[in-house]
């Protein structure tokens, strides 16, 4: 058996090392699900949030796509390089921190990130540059931001959690792209709301091709997969996986939308 000595000394080491690795590799928090923790908020996209179509998650029509006015662009760190794409947020103002008179208290709002609110290097990230690192904040849609903050106030002090997303029907896929380029978004996405990875299958075989995050919510294969059944495999973010046997019909075009039947 090894002497206490030389144990204790073996796990100082190690003890050590771990210390060295997480100082070399720092990393910024992230937003825990269901813990609520502070950040700030302003809005965008006027009254009826009609400059909030399209955005950096590739949802394109936020209306049509049933994401509506409760939607929100997210900072450097929240936004995780496309990763937060369909997550939903409960926001609350925070009274403590704020102006009494811009707080709506007693209310909440749940928003869906549907965007990315870039950083403003040129301004400090007390005063203008909101969204850059490592600053957690939301610019949500102006419809949104109104349910917990006074218009006047422009920017407030906010409470947010991770939450579920609820949605109504199944999960969506629209194919763009060409010939050995398939870009697939996936839209409507309930429980996690984002899709940790992605691979999809053709009728004439068994084996699951891998595809990779293109941007936002899209997701691209280089196979030839034209005109033919399709199925997709999809994991989320909390790790639960399901399968959408040929969900895609064979001889579909480009730019066309398909429904599915399942749900996270």
């Amino acid at each position: 058996m090894a002497p206490a000595r030389f144990v204790a000394g073996m796990l100082l080491a190690a003890i050590g090392c771990v210390l060295s690795v997480a100082a070399d590799n720092p990393t910024m928090p992230s937003p825990q699900p269901f813990v609520w923790q502070k950040a700030h908020a302003t809005f965008y996209g006027g009254a009826d949030a009609s400059d909030t179509m399209g955005g950096a998650c590739g949802y394109g029509n936020l209306f049509s796509e049933g994401y509506g006015t409760r939607t929100a662009a997210l900072s450097t760190m929240l936004f995780n390089d496309g990763a937060a794409c369909g997550q939903c947020y409960k926001l609350a103002c925070d009274r403590k921190r704020a102006d009494p008179l811009f707080c709506k208290p007693g209310v909440t709002v749940t928003v869906t990130a549907t965007n990315f609110c870039p950083p403003n290097d040129v301004l400090p990230n007390d005063n203008g540059g909101w969204c850059n690192p490592p600053r957690p904040h939301f610019d949500m849609a102006q419809p949104a931001w109104e349910k917990i903050g006074v218009y006047k106030g422009g920017i407030i002090p906010v409470m947010y959690q991770r939450v579920p997303c609820v949605k109504q029907g199944g999960v969506r896929f629209i194919i763009n792209g060409h010939e050995y380029f398939n870009l697939v978004l996936v839209s409507n996405v309930a429980a996690a709301g984002s899709i940790e990875s992605m691979d999809v299958k053709t009728s004439d075989s068994d084996e699951w091709i891998p595809m990779a995050r293109n941007w936002g919510a899209n997701w691209h294969s280089l196979a030839n997969l034209t005109g033919k059944m399709l199925s997709f495999r999809l994991t989320n973010s909390d790790g639960h996986t399901l399968v959408f046997n040929d969900v895609v019909p064979k001889g579909w075009n480009f730019g066309q939308s398909f429904a599915s039947k399942l749900q996270f």
